[in-house]
């Protein structure tokens, strides 16, 4: 796979997606991938074109209609929980490409 891109999805579509991409974008490259990726609201983010995407849970629950992988995060402020739910299917995504 080339680049993986991805949506984070928040309430506004500014502030916590944003962070969350960043947060996503550094843990990707510290194990050796490329995600491009663009921070939106759950308005705009349904139907757009994506390889997964992630959102906290009350918001990942409004996408279960899409028809990509939806990633769940608990508590957005928690790296660790982030790297454990996104780190593999990143590395799924880049195997099967």
């Amino acid at each position: 796979m080339e680049n993986m891109y991805i949506l984070s999805v928040c309430g506004m579509g500014f502030g916590t997606s944003l962070m969350l991409l960043m947060d996503i974008q550094s843990m990707a490259k510290e194990n050796g991938y490329k995600v491009d990726g663009e921070a939106t609201d759950l308005g705009s983010a349904k139907g757009k074109s994506c390889d997964f995407m992630v959102a906290s849970s009350e918001i990942a629950n409004e996408l279960s209609s899409e028809d990509v992988p939806i990633i769940s995060i608990d508590n957005l402020l928690d790296k660790n929980e982030i790297k454990e739910k996104v780190l593999p299917m990143i590395e799924k995504l880049s195997k099967e490409g």
